[in-house]
Order: C-alpha cells, then sequence, then structure tokens
C-alpha cells in the first residue's frame, strides 16, 4: 500500500541505508508461566534493524513490545530464538557480560520520567553519572561532554536544576542525555512520551531524532502510540507476538523539483513464508477463517474464500 502526503515531519530517507545490522532477533519465543498458565508473549518474531537506523516499534497493548524492549536491554531472556545486539550474543552473557552490556552497549530511556533520573542531582550531574563510573577521559573532558549533550538537547539552561525543578519534557530530554553519555551503540526507549501531552512529546521525539542524526547511535523507540511513527522513516507493527507489517517512509523530488513524501506499508514475511495481512484489509474484504490464493505471474493474489456461492459464479 501506497500513502502520499504532502507535509511529513520526517526526513528523506537513506536510499542505501546502513551497511551492517545493528539489530538482529530471529524467531524470538518468551513464554511466561504463571500458577500452572503459560502466556506467549513473543511467538517467533523477527526483527532486522541497521546501524545508525531510528525505527519505531509500535503495537496494542499485549502484542509483546515490552517484552522484545526486555529482551533487547538485557533484562530478560527468550525462552526460544536468537537475539544479537550490536555483535553480542543475548544468550550467551555471563553476569559480568551483561552488567558490560547495559554499561556500555546499549542506553534506556523508561516511561516513567521519575525512573530515568536521581531526584537528588541536577541535570548536569546526572549526565555526569554514567561518564565518573566509566572513567571517561578527563574531568574537563567529561564536563565538556555533559555540557555538549545538554546544549544539543536543548535544556542547558536547566542544568543546575533537579529534576523535580523540570517540566516532564525537560526530565525526558535530560534523560536522553544520561541515556547517550556513554556512547552506547544502541539506544531503546520504552514509551518515553507516554506521560506528556501532545506537544512536549513530540519536543521529545525530536530530541531522540536529533540524536539519531548527531551521534549515529541506533535508536529503537517502542510505544502503542501510532503518531509517533510520522516521526520516523520506519515503522514496525507487533500484533500477537509477531511483527506484521512495516511502514516505509521516504521523500522524493519530481522532475519538477516538487517535492512528496510517500508511505508504504508492506507485509513482515517470517521464514516458513506466514505473514499477517493488515486489519484494515480484512475487514475491507470481510475475511475470515481461510482464503482463496493464486499465484500469478507477479503477484499473489488473496481473495474471500466464496463458500455460499456456485463454483460457476466465482
Amino acid at each position: 500500500m501506497v500513502v502520499t502526503e504532502e507535509e511529513a515531519p520526517w526526513p528523506v530517507a537513506d536510499a542505501v541505508g546502513p551497511s551492517a545490522d545493528e539489530i538482529r532477533c530471529r524467531g524470538l519465543v518468551r513464554i511466561f508461566a504463571t500458577d500452572g498458565i503459560e502466556v506467549q508473549a513473543l511467538q517467533g518474531l523477527d526483527l532486522t534493524v541497521r546501524r545508525g537506523e531510528l525505527v519505531a516499534v509500535v503495537g496494542a497493548s499485549g502484542s509483546g513490545k515490552s517484552t522484545l524492549l526486555n529482551i533487547l536491554s538485557g533484562m530478560d531472556l527468550p525462552t526460544a530464538g536468537s537475539a544479537v545486539v550490536a555483535g553480542t550474543d543475548l544468550l550467551s552473557m555471563t553476569r559480568r557480560d551483561r552488567v558490560r552490556y547495559q554499561r556500555s552497549t546499549v542506553g534506556f530511556v523508561w516511561q516513567q520520567t521519575g525512573r530515568n533520573l536521581l531526584p537528588y542531582l541536577t541535570a548536569a550531574e546526572n549526565v555526569r553519572v554514567p561518564l565518573e563510573i566509566a572513567r571517561s577521559g578527563t574531568r574537563a573532558e567529561r564536563a565538556a561532554r555533559v555540557t555538549q549533550l545538554l546544549e544539543m538537547l536543548d535544556v542547558g539552561h536547566v542544568a543546575d536544576r533537579a529534576p523535580a525543578q523540570m517540566s516532564g519534557g525537560q526530565q525526558q530530554r535530560v534523560a536522553i542525555a544520561v541515556a547517550v553519555a556513554g556512547s552506547p551503540r544502541v539506544l531503546l526507549a520504552d514509551e518515553p512520551t507516554g506521560e506528556l501531552d501532545e506537544a512536549t512529546s513530540v519536543e521529545v521525539l525530536e530530541a531522540l531524532r536529533a540524536v539519531n542524526a548527531a551521534t549515529g547511535v541506533t535508536t529503537l523507540i517502542v510505544t502503542h502510540d501510532p503518531a509517533v511513527s510520522e516521526h520516523v522513516a520506519r515503522t514496525v507493527q507487533i500484533r500477537d507476538g509477531r511483527t506484521s507489517t512495516e511502514v516505509l517512509r521516504r521523500t522524493e523530488v519530481d522532475e519538477h523539483g516538487t517535492q512528496r513524501h510517500v508511505a508504504e506499508e508492506f507485509a513482515v514475511l517470517d521464514r516458513v513464508g506466514r505473514l499477517q495481512l493488515p486489519q484494515d484489509f480484512v475487514s475491507a474484504l470481510d475475511l475470515r477463517d481461510r482464503v482463496r490464493l493464486a499465484l500469478e505471474a507477479d503477484h499473489v493474489e488473496v481473495r474471500p474464500d466464496g463458500r455460499g456461492t456456485t463454483e460457476e459464479g466465482r
């Protein structure tokens, strides 16, 4: 499906793209068991994110997106499948490897603004904490890094304020600075706009985009809010524990120099040939139970099964 728009807040997509996979998940399964009842949160999920990409993963509550983020952050392990982030096999890490991974390979921004920052430290002190733990550079270099990040995220004016003295949007932008202070390879954001109003949400999303563009950190935003997808060039939708569709956005320039923004929706095909049709397609054609398939020269045709009609009427 192709949708064109006159204006969009996302950038021109790179036609070639980065050259390596920074996140690669294959057949991820996560089963939770409580009181003898098993719940399968992930059901063979596949996901690839290229180095330097900014990707939104969207899905309804219970779709498996938070479970995916917990695995990628090193806070949980899958029941089956594989997950490799920045060259690190998440299933084979020792406890020491996991600590090192969470300190230097991934940065994390939580939904709850109060969970991201130490309340008794100023904004500048919060950003300095991961630099001090890693003993990155000299004292002067660490101070310069703090100033650079706060200015980049347009919160330099709150450097000496405690979190309680900042707005929710300012807290989240400082949290982004904390998350990338140690120059991680991957930045994970869990519902970063969940507690913010619409205008402030846009500011935080633009801050994530700015950091991605300036530093090249691979960025994965997990959210239930479909509006977030308007700020990124690639959106992956999760449904029932699997990746179901992707939307790719780009800007094209015609022969007259006129720009148009294009969004294309794709169904995700897994390794055994399964795909999920978009729900609006299913509803529009009243598809249910089973469908008719026909292999054409350059496409596969999907139609209602036509039960209740005669063979001649089909």
